[in-house]
Order: C-alpha cells, then structure tokens, then sequence
C-alpha cells in the first residue's frame, strides 16, 4: 500500500480470506500506528486536530484510497483541519505537486478527482509541465491564467515546503496520514498490523479507523474533548 522510495514500485495485495480481526478494533502503537519522535508543529485552528494526507497522483493505492478518504474527512467534520501534501521522491514528481498547489491557488480542487481518474482510468499521461497545462486547459481552465499560477513563486514555494515536510515526517510511502503532528498511519502500516494479506478495500477500512482512533486521542491529550 506504499510507494516506497527506492524501488519505485507498487506494493501489490492478494485477496486473501480476512483475519477475525481484519479492523483493528484497539489501535496498538507501534503496530497500527506509529508515534513521531518529537512532534512536529501544525497549522491547525484552535479546537481542530490536523490531518496530513500524503499522496502522489500517480500512486494506484492514493488514488484507490481517495474516495473513501474524502467521505472520512466529511464525516469526521469540524473536529479536523484537514490537508493534503504531494510527495517529492523523485525530481520528476514536482510538475504533479507545482499542479495540485496550483489548483488549490486557484480554487479548482473540484479537478483534483478528475486528475486521479484521468491517470488511472484513462490512462493518461500527466506527468510533464505542458502535459499538466494541456490537461488543465482540457477542462475549462484559462490556459494563462493556469500557466501563470503554476509557474508562480508561492507555487513553487509551497512545493518545497512539501517537501520539508515528507522530509520532517520521514514520509518513504504514500498514502500515509499525518495526525497532530505526533501520529502516523496508513493502510500499509495497519496491514502489517494484521498479520496477512487483506484486500485493500479492508485495509483502508482499517486505516481510517486507526485514523479516528488518532484523532480523538490527540484531541484528548491537547485538553479539547
């Protein structure tokens, strides 16, 4: 479930018969998630736990989780400040971070899904700078005005603080949530967990409760529930 910094290659899972305890019902440090060795600050508002996704669009696992992912960032409401950072293991990954940081500059988030099913639904190339251009020109975005933000300084500044923070969370796979600034999980962490091979539908079931888990505790230890 994690794309792994040096090989460069996805992890795939058989559909083996669930375990008993396919969903981690008592989340265990160390085993279904892991606590940071210091804490990282976060940008959360008073009263809400901050959650990183760490993502790659052309990761088949980020994009697998991503439905699921969203449903959990609506359910869990006002209790989160939620945010995703495009990872950087690779030079080549920063035209598809300078993209996402262009289209949240812009208001245009609506397209990050249409990225995900493009890449791997259609099976289409986005991955160079006039790659990404065409594409979001493709869809109803003044060709300049995208062209502008994503070439822009702040663009470009927030793809390298992204990549600090892959570098302070010691980010060597994706998807990985981020939570509070202490905790991380994610559905290969969670798989490790729970002995055996799952589908990964049960893996990202698991993974987001883990993540609930997560949350409530840090909401607990900071003195707001």
């Amino acid at each position: 479930m994690r794309f792994m910094k040096h090989a460069l290659a996805a992890v795939s899972f058989g559909m083996a018969a669930m375990m008993a305890h396919a969903t981690p019902q008592a989340p265990v440090n160390g085993t279904d998630y892991r606590t940071l060795a210091t804490a990282e600050p976060t940008e959360a508002p008073a009263g809400k736990v901050e959650v990183i996704e760490f993502f790659w669009y052309n990761c088949p696992h980020c994009f697998a989780l991503d439905p699921k992912l969203t449903e959990w960032v609506k359910k869990e409401g006002n209790a989160i400040a939620f945010r995703r950072v495009p990872v950087m293991f690779r030079p080549n990954f920063v035209p598809q971070q300078k993209l996402y940081y262009a289209l949240e500059a812009m208001n245009r988030l609506d397209l990050h899904e249409k990225v995900f099913n493009a890449i791997h639904a259609e099976r289409k190339p986005i991955n160079t700078d006039k790659e990404i251009i065409d594409f979001i020109a493709a869809q109803g975005v003044d060709r300049a005005k995208f062209t502008e933000v994503f070439n822009s300084f702040g663009v470009q500044a927030k793809a390298r603080r992204a990549a600090q923070l892959q570098q302070d969370y010691k980010i060597d796979g994706v998807p990985t949530l981020a939570i509070g600034g202490k905790y991380m999980t994610s559905p290969s962490i969670v798989g490790e967990g729970m002995g055996g091979n799952q589908p990964e539908p049960k893996l990202h079931e698991a993974a987001l409760q883990v993540a609930t888990f997560l949350v409530d505790k840090t909401a607990k230890e900071g003195g707001k529930k």
